[in-house]
């Protein structure tokens, strides 16, 4: 199953950092009875995430929250304490809940994987960008390769809204 318009999100826990280090939060705590502008990343850090997706979703943070959205989240298959980092690093503090999907359990669970070991990155999340309300996919953009972040846009996502 590839995740797309109309399907209800995968049960998953992700990881998050907290002062305190690192803690957890699900599927439904983050996207049940909210619209959520959701994003996912191949990999916290690495070239197009960290100077392409990211910024857009963070200049564009005040125009999803007028449009209504309640959240914009981010899941990139890192550990908690990389994931934490790189929004720190970006200045997604207050503006982005960035969600580590270490085992890429949900990622798999939604179809969104795809293997890149051969950059030595291993099981790795498609980049693509979400409207989501109440757990259920509404909009999707699916890039059709890793190093693209142009329908997944914030630009692009925010036309859908």
């Amino acid at each position: 199953m590839t995740l797309s318009a109309g399907d209800k999100l995968p049960e998953a826990t992700f990881f998050t950092m907290t002062e305190d280090g690192p803690g957890t939060t699900t599927t439904n705590e983050v996207f049940g009875g909210k619209t959520v502008a959701l994003f996912a990343v191949p990999g916290a850090f690495t070239p197009t995430c960290h100077l392409k997706h990211m910024p857009g979703f963070i200049e564009h943070a005040d125009a999803f929250k007028a449009k209504g959205c309640d959240t914009i989240a981010c899941i990139t298959v890192n550990d908690p304490f990389v994931a934490g980092a790189w929004g720190k690093t970006a200045g997604a503090d207050g503006k982005i809940a960035v969600l580590a999907d270490a085992d890429a359990a949900f990622t798999k669970a939604a179809g969104m994987d795809f293997d890149g070991s051969a950059v030595g990155l291993l099981a790795r999340s498609k980049r693509y960008a979400a409207i989501v309300r109440d757990g259920v996919v509404e909009t999707i953009n699916i890039e059709d390769a890793p190093s693209n972040a142009d329908i997944s846009s914030a630009e692009a996502l925010l036309k859908s809204l």
